[in-house]
């Protein structure tokens, strides 16, 4: 089984916002694979389906971004699942490109704060991520003020593609292995 989240804040001032595109990504592989997000528990929503031959759980933390961790260590700890191998986080990153994707195995936080969440709460750098590229915020811009922001309209072509490819990237990981994705999404595109 694996759980796969998709960071965002709740909220409907937040729908389409540069730091929900995790909501988004996870929202876009419960409609590819035909699962409902329509329960609660965990500090979030969630639906439970099949995606590539393997039992997932699709979570959005309901705690706000800062707080991530608490959703994702309550759902890791019903399920008995081992973050390191069956944990997939999907978030924002200002460091790529509008709708360019990167995946990793383990790292650091990098300044996101949901994901400084995460891992104070499992007490580990080392599980599976994808992000998304929203782009670095303008010079003199406030990052917070950038994040919540929305995509300009000339992004949103590239903001659909970053989805779609993270839910393809998630969709690979499941069936061959995080070094397949990894081979096939971070090389110079």
């Amino acid at each position: 089984m694996y759980i796969i989240v998709g960071l965002g804040n709740p909220g409907y001032q937040y729908v389409g916002t540069r730091h929900n595109i995790g909501f988004m990504a996870v929202e876009e592989l419960a409609e590819r694979n035909r699962i409902s997000i329509d329960m609660n528990k965990y500090k979030g929503i969630y639906g439970k389906g099949m995606i590539e031959g393997e039992k997932v759980i699709l979570l959005e933390p309901q705690t706000y971004m800062n707080l991530s961790g608490e959703s994702v260590r309550a759902a890791v700890d019903f399920y008995k699942i081992d973050p390191e191998k069956e944990l997939i986080v999907i978030y924002d990153d200002i460091s790529l490109e509008v709708g360019k994707i990167r995946i990793r195995e383990k790292g650091s936080a990098g300044g996101h704060n949901g994901m400084k969440s995460i891992i104070a709460h499992l007490g580990t750098e080392e599980f599976n991520r994808v992000r998304i590229g929203i782009g670095d915020k303008p010079k003199g811009w406030d990052l917070a003020d950038y994040v919540l922001g929305h995509f300009e309209e000339e992004d949103r072509d590239k903001v659909e593609e970053g989805v779609i490819h993270a839910c393809e990237a998630v969709e690979l990981i499941l069936k061959d292995g995080i070094s397949a994705a990894m081979n096939q999404y971070n090389k110079k595109r």
